[in-house]
């Protein structure tokens, strides 16, 4: 009867925790909600079965490292440093008709293991590919060559017009009023044309919430 009532408070407890870490799926996981998840699930079995721990102990243990995972998630999107260090970067696998070896080697993957994603999203020939990217979810991401690219309605219909730019990567060159120096410089712009920019759209760099500029040069401020 003791381990009903244990089992009860604990699922309760977990109940509480994983609604207060919030509602993520397993590849939108980061290695650090991995390892709460993980903790929390093992305290959680061990308490119920093992009558010899203190339920209030395992309670307890639940309630830290939910909390570890809460304040971690709250440092993630508040800080975009924080967040680069603790959840990681895209990395570049293909680029220009060609894998990219170092980032390959960075991600333990093997150009087989990548060309495998690749088909699942839908691209079966490399010649097709523009770049893929491994995303800090551990998802790999496509871009099609421009004459592989599905047409959309407002194409049609931009194309009467003009020709349609095609689908490019875009640079978060600033997230939560933070410059990602980094991605200014692969986006080709220069501090000059950010503050001219700002000034231009009556914003500070610390009331930004994103500014995303595209490989055509469009840029989206947020």
């Amino acid at each position: 009867m003791e381990i009903f009532y244990r089992a009860f408070l604990l699922f309760v407890v977990l109940l509480l925790v994983v609604k207060l870490l919030g509602n993520k799926q397993i590849k939108q996981l980061t290695l650090y909600d991995y390892v709460v998840g993980i903790t929390i699930g093992s305290i959680g079995a061990d308490t119920i079965i093992s009558l010899d721990i203190s339920v209030w102990d395992g309670v307890l243990g639940i309630i830290l490292f939910g909390a570890f995972g809460y304040i971690l998630n709250l440092l993630s999107s508040t800080f975009h440093t924080t967040e680069k260090l603790l959840e990681g970067v895209p990395l570049i696998l293909f680029e220009k008709d060609h894998f990219v070896e170092e980032n390959l080697s960075k991600a333990k993957l093997s150009p087989t293991q990548v060309l495998e994603q690749c088909r699942l999203k839908g691209c079966f020939d490399l010649k097709e590919l523009d770049t893929a990217l491994l995303e800090p979810s551990g998802d790999i991401s496509v871009l099609l060559k421009e004459n592989s690219q599905n047409l959309t309605k407002n194409d049609v219909k931009a194309s009467v017009k003009k020709n349609t730019p095609k689908q490019t990567l875009c640079y978060s060159v600033i997230t939560n009023g933070v410059l990602d120096e980094e991605e200014l410089k692969k986006a080709k712009k220069t501090k000059k044309w950010l503050n001219d920019y700002l000034k231009k759209h009556h914003r500070h760099l610390e009331d930004v919430t994103l500014l995303s500029i595209d490989q055509n040069g469009k840029s989206e401020i947020y």
